[in-house]
């Protein structure tokens, strides 16, 4: 009797298990992807030389913002940044966040995620790495600025974004903020299995094959993504830099000015500043 009944409470929690798995597995995309926690911001503010563009590479139409260098060169073309946010973020609020990559004389190009924001379509692995390499063919398309030297950033999930366009588009370096690993690495904190994960951006791997400089910025209190997140990024990437801040996850750079300027001195190391003509 009672080995019939550990028998039955034993195949219970099985079910109770595969049940859980299966919530998991249904929900995965709206906790990865919090579009409505994100809402539908602002709107595009009124910066000199902004344009708003509009990408429909998989029929939905997705938002994007070009902001221009602030002092354009007309006897040669520019670098310019692509930059992705993180999962509960909009374009809307990077835009003065980044503007002093135009200081440097770089464009920067923000490029909103399907289903975020004003922007039409589902978020998934796949729908936002057509959007990206669409943005990017849009901008090296541009005749004032240099396809060898767009520079593509990410933080948190927008890292995992430009590490996978990094794998389909060239790219002249990688900046990398609170990024992680993989996704499939945080199956294990809800006890399932890595397979299950459907949007892995398996960020390593790109990395490990990536020769171009990379700059990671980790806040050592990260209670999101680990530090030793930032530590294995940073190590997989053949020529990367790592920058520790003593701060978690939302409060990444803790000193704005500091981390302008380690941006700076990292593309003027990489020859990236430097006009070409």
């Amino acid at each position: 009797m009672i080995h019939k009944t550990m028998i039955s409470m034993l195949f219970w929690l099985i079910g109770l298990y595969i049940a859980y798995c299966a919530l998991l597995f249904l929900m995965q995309r709206q906790m990865i992807f919090p579009a409505g926690f994100a809402g539908t911001g602002p709107g595009s503010p009124r910066l000199p030389g902004l344009e708003v563009v509009w990408l429909s590479p998989t029929g939905a139409r997705v938002e994007a913002w070009y902001l221009p260098p602030a002092q354009k060169h007309p006897e040669h073309r520019s670098p310019a940044v692509i930059f992705a946010h993180g999962n509960a973020e909009l374009i809307d609020g990077c835009a003065a966040e980044f503007l002093p990559v135009t200081h440097m004389g770089a464009g920067l190009l923000l490029v909103e995620y399907p289903g975020y924001g004003r922007s039409e379509g589902s978020p998934s692995q796949k729908t936002i790495d057509t959007v990206y390499q669409a943005a990017w063919d849009w901008l090296a398309a541009r005749p004032d600025i240099d396809p060898s030297r767009i520079v593509l950033a990410g933080r948190s999930l927008g890292g995992g974004v430009v590490c996978q366009l990094a794998a389909k588009r060239p790219s002249a370096a990688l900046i990398l903020i609170s990024t992680f690993t993989s996704a499939r690495a945080f199956a294990r904190r809800y006890l399932v299995p890595g397979f299950l994960v459907r949007d892995p951006f398996d960020n390593l791997t790109v990395l490990r094959s990536y020769d171009r400089p990379v700059l990671v910025f980790h806040g050592r209190r990260d209670d999101i993504i680990p530090y030793a997140h930032g530590i294995a990024v940073a190590d997989a990437a053949p020529r990367a830099r790592l920058v520790s801040w003593e701060c978690s996850h939302n409060d990444c750079p803790p000193d704005y000015s500091a981390f302008v300027q380690e941006i700076r001195r990292f593309l003027h190391d990489a020859g990236l500043l430097a006009p070409r003509r």
